[in-house]
């Protein structure tokens, strides 16, 4: 009798499976605070839309303060080699935490819209060019709006691909409104010397910062600081003593005086990198190189396409665009990429993560070579010339949506920091480098131009065709 009773207050097996499977159900499907996942959403798409701001206009604008078109593609680009760099200090200081980086982002936005609308009226031409530098800064922060959707302790992992997706819909809505709203500015003119077709769209990013720097300050709550495998890995790299919260929240720091060093300092947790790093295959290895590779490819050739178009627009003989016609072309592309994106966000809950980007690197590929042929027979025209870059920035926007969340599925959690700082890396070297291509496409010569971004594709089907088997994870 005694024994049947214990065995009546002991869960079945089966009921015991079930609740450990709700419980990875759920941990799978977990969701930040909402709100502060609509700040995070929203920074992405302003850092979006004050990249792409100056794209319409920058070639006129460095041609009126003395520069040329190489310059005006390393005015656009150049941001993103100062975000690498911030990210330096910004990583060793922000504790796994987001709201230092988002108020240094809206800080340095700020200063950098200003300073490139202040170009103007000081008649300086590297004055836009600090000001794109101190705009870098606050670009730092795309990194941190990628690691927040991956972050482990409050995203799952069948939420990772929705919420890039989310991030890659920002993306194509920032590339749509930057230059159509910068085109627009230029075209309106207000002819004054302070706040006219060059200046206004910095004075007019800079006060949506302010708006929205309130909006952070108010509404943004931070992860609760509690003992995670982050936080310990942040404590490494700061090269401080490990401080381990207990769940009561109490805290329990090493003593002061050991004979042994491991209690001093933080060796255990380089023991513990040093162990994940031994559990690591040459296969997965293959994986992190196979998507940084198209992390940079994609946001060089989007990056190239969005420099050169106002420069080839206006020095093509049937085009002759201006900076407002330049901006409204760059926009109608990515509006009527919108829904696309958007069904992606459907897609993107049941389609692995290597279809999704196979299935945009092969679009965007296709709009490449589609203006190969047409810049060879010659007959480029508006219709045609839309053809093609509505089908690389519909493809190779898709495909930016899994190079993050695909590496945060495979790897352990802890590495989610390391991952998003060397996907960052790979978009923001792709960024600068196709600016720059973009804006000396036409100097080099249009062939080359497009040649080496197939070649470039080209290498990443060679990577992806190899590793497809490994590149499996979990949807959504």
């Amino acid at each position: 009798m005694i024994f049947k009773g214990l065995l009546s207050i002991i869960p079945p097996f089966s009921s015991r499976r079930e609740a450990s499977d709700n419980h990875h159900d759920e941990e799978d499907f977990k969701l930040p605070n909402i709100g502060s996942l609509v700040i995070m959403i929203s920074m992405n798409l302003l850092l979006q839309v004050s990249f792409f701001i100056v794209v319409s206009s920058s070639n006129k604008y460095a041609e009126y303060l003395g520069g040329n078109a190489t310059f005006s593609g390393i005015v656009i680009g150049i941001p993103t080699a100062f975000a690498g760099l911030a990210l330096i200090p910004m990583t060793r200081y922000d504790k796994g935490m987001y709201k230092m980086p988002l108020h240094v982002s809206c800080c340095f936005a700020i200063l950098g819209h200003i300073a490139y609308a202040l170009a103007y009226r000081a008649n300086f031409l590297y004055l836009i060019l600090i000001g794109r530098c101190l705009s870098g800064v606050a670009f730092s922060m795309f990194m941190y709006c990628k690691r927040y959707c991956t972050d482990p302790r409050i995203v799952g992992t069948r939420r990772r691909t929705t919420l890039a997706s989310w991030l890659v819909i920002g993306q194509g809505v920032g590339m749509s409104l930057g230059p159509f709203l910068g085109g627009l500015l230029y075209n309106i003119g207000f002819s004054n010397s302070l706040f006219n077709g060059y200046t206004s769209p910095g004075w007019v990013m800079a006060g949506v910062y302010v708006g929205f720097w309130v909006l952070v300050a108010t509404y943004f709550e931070d992860i609760p600081q509690s003992q995670t495998i982050l936080e310990l890995q942040s404590a490494t790299e700061s090269e401080v003593p490990v401080v381990v919260a207990e769940a009561t929240g109490q805290e329990t720091e090493p003593p002061m005086f050991s004979s042994s060093p491991s209690t001093r300092f933080p060796s255990p947790i380089n023991d513990s990198l040093r162990a994940q790093l031994s559990l690591i295959s040459r296969s997965q290895w293959g994986v992190v190189a196979c998507m940084c590779w198209f992390s940079m490819l994609c946001f060089f050739i989007l990056g190239s396409w969005e420099a050169n178009l106002p420069v080839f627009g206006a020095a093509a003989t049937n085009l002759r665009w201006s900076p407002f016609a330049a901006g409204n072309f760059i926009a109608l592309g990515g509006i009527t990429c919108f829904p696309f994106l958007l069904a992606n966000l459907l897609a993107a809950r049941r389609t692995q993560d290597r279809k999704l980007l196979a299935f945009g690197t092969t679009i965007g590929l296709a709009g490449l070579i589609i203006f190969l042929s047409i810049l060879r027979t010659g007959k480029v025209n508006y219709s045609s010339l839309f053809a093609c870059w509505w089908t690389v920035a519909l493809g190779f926007n898709l495909a930016t949506t899994v190079t993050l969340s695909l590496l945060s599925k495979q790897l352990p959690p802890e590495w989610n920091g390391r991952t998003s700082m060397v996907i960052q890396y790979s978009n923001y070297t792709g960024r600068v480098t196709g600016a720059v291509w973009g804006g000396s496409g036409v100097s080099v010569g249009m062939l080359n131009f497009v040649g080496l971004e197939i070649a470039m594709v080209g290498i990443g089907a060679i990577l992806f065709t190899t590793l497809w088997r490994d590149l499996k994870t979990k949807t959504g």
